[in-house]
């Protein structure tokens, strides 16, 4: 059984979070001239696509 030799380091350990960025949605113009988020339902119309 893989066993690590040594104790990764605090500074090798950050290294490698550095790629888990949370990235904010951002609103997209519908067709009907307003904005919303992605993947939710419009609410002046209803309409969840086109």
């Amino acid at each position: 059984m893989a066993v690590p030799k040594r104790r990764v380091s605090k500074t090798r350990a950050a290294k490698r979070r550095t790629h888990y960025k949370v990235t904010l949605a951002m609103p997209v113009k519908d067709s009907d001239g307003t904005w919303k988020m992605p993947h939710r339902i419009n609410t002046t119309t209803g309409e969840y696509k086109n």
